[in-house]
């Protein structure tokens, strides 16, 4: 596996969700949770083995490092509730508004992509009382089918915009994901977050994926770990 460039996240370290996605597809399991040990390199041959001979588990290292690992997983909770489009699209202006991005080059969610180079998602808050707090949404029309890693991106950074990243950074530690179904091309998308718990440097978030018609595209719970901001020279 090599994790292109154009697929990073932080600066120079591949989009968690994004890398979760790719791993995720070498298993043969609906729902898989993906661990991030370290930052995935880019434009680097990473080795994926088997954790087990069952197509239930596979390892992705760099060398002899193990980078992520991914197993058969389960989500046992209800999907965070879709807004209505307006209302998603409406919240991007919030998300506009918002000062010190971490990560702006993210393949995700940063606002230095040029637009068809990177998704360029905007979660911003929901606050007109119609969603329960820490609720994020954002619009996204997929210019193409998306692979299904694709999916598992635009699943990603949501998550970690339902807490206050831009005063206090934090990266996707793990993922939970299934992906039920692709958009299709030119489908008008509706992505939510909700922030669900905080246990110290740890985040816990879920994110959901709905189409145009509000079936569920794809749901995933995860954890984002804070990270010491001067570590990107903040």
């Amino acid at each position: 596996m090599i994790i292109e460039t154009r697929f990073h996240g932080p600066e120079g370290s591949g989009n968690g969700g994004y890398v979760a996605g790719l791993l995720a597809g070498h298993l043969d399991a609906d729902t898989v949770t993906v661990s991030l040990r370290r930052p995935p390199p880019l434009e680097t041959g990473l080795r994926v083995s088997p954790a087990d001979d069952r197509g239930l588990g596979a390892w992705l290292w760099d060398g002899e490092t193990l980078v992520a690992e991914a197993l058969a997983g389960a989500i046992v909770v209800p999907p965070v509730p879709a807004v209505p489009y307006d209302t998603a699209l409406a919240a991007g202006e919030k998300y506009r508004a918002v000062e010190n991005h971490p990560f702006p080059g993210c393949f995700v969610c940063g606002p230095d992509r040029e637009p068809g180079d990177g998704l360029r998602l905007e979660p911003g808050r929901v606050d007109d009382g119609t969603a329960p707090e820490g609720t994020v949404a954002a619009v996204w029309t997929p210019a193409e089918a998306p692979a299904p890693e694709i999916v598992w991106a635009a699943l990603d950074c949501p998550g970690g915009w339902t807490f206050d990243v831009a005063g206090r950074p934090a990266v996707l530690g793990t993922m939970t994901a299934q992906v039920a179904d692709i958009p299709e091309a030119g489908e008008r998308c509706v992505v939510m977050g909700l922030a669900r718990s905080r246990e110290g440097r740890k985040l816990h978030a879920a994110t959901a994926l709905y189409g145009a018609d509000g079936r569920l595209l794809g749901r995933a719970e995860q954890i984002w770990i804070e990270i010491d901001p001067d570590r990107f020279g903040r």
